[in-house]
């Protein structure tokens, strides 16, 4: 296996250049933009050539192109590479939008470049990885819900459902364990791979994604709030595995 790719958009020279010397002595190959409309360019030609960046290191603030715009190309065509935003807004409501529109983790400017590089670690140790769980089918049913463990793709009334990795991950914990309860700091750490930073409206915000994009094939009802401890699968969609 090669070596992992990394696209950092960054229009400061200064710290996209620390910090793609930093991740190449880790091993990481590096490609730097330098503008939001460099990166579209530079995204576009990798997919023409049927490649794809491993992962994707993203600022918000940028020329042309703002950071949300970057994530929103990436999510239109892409549901599994992970994004790690930087932003030097570190407003809870900024990462909460970033985290709506798709963005797999966020981090504050300035930012230590070993808690980056492990950030980025922990998104690759995902990548194409499903979550170990009870059970041995490729393919898990429950309701109308079709999980594809080894394609790691969500089918539901017929419909496929994009999903992130991070997204996937907490669809499989709930519909492989129907009667249990998951705490916010249980699937945080169980979905993300990481110690709970004790902040839970990550959590939130990644099932009210998911419950939107199952809207509309009315199964977002699958997935219960269990006011004060958590979220389950729903009783009604449990019951018909």
């Amino acid at each position: 296996m090669g070596q992992a790719s990394v696209l950092i958009v960054e229009d400061d020279a200064h710290i996209s250049g620390i910090v793609a010397e930093h991740f190449g002595r880790a091993g990481y190959a590096c490609t730097q933009a330098f503008s939001g409309t460099e990166a579209r360019l530079v995204l576009d030609g990798a997919r023409q050539r049927g490649e794809r960046f491993d992962v994707v290191v993203c600022d918000l603030m940028l020329p042309g192109l703002s950071g949300e715009d970057i994530v929103r190309l990436i999510r239109a065509v892409d549901a599994d590479t992970p994004i790690v935003v930087t932003s030097a807004r570190s407003a809870a409501s900024d990462k909460v939008d970033l985290l709506k529109l798709g963005a797999d983790d966020y981090l504050a400017k300035p930012f230590d470049l070993d808690e980056l590089l492990a950030r980025i670690e922990v998104q690759l140790r995902h990548r194409g990885r499903a979550i170990a769980v009870a059970g041995g089918d490729d393919v898990l049913r429950v309701g109308k819900w079709a999980l594809d463990r080894a394609a790691r793709t969500l089918n539901a009334d017929g419909v496929e459902i994009p999903l992130t990795r991070t997204e996937f991950n907490i669809v499989e914990l709930l519909a492989a364990h129907p009667k249990k309860v998951y705490t916010k700091q249980e699937l945080f750490e169980l979905a993300w791979g990481e110690p709970f930073a004790a902040d839970d409206s990550t959590v939130s915000v990644h099932v009210s994604n998911i419950r939107a994009k199952l809207k509309p094939t009315g199964t977002d009802g699958y997935i219960q709030t269990v006011w004060g401890l958590g979220f389950k699968l729903a009783a009604d969609a449990a019951g018909s595995r």
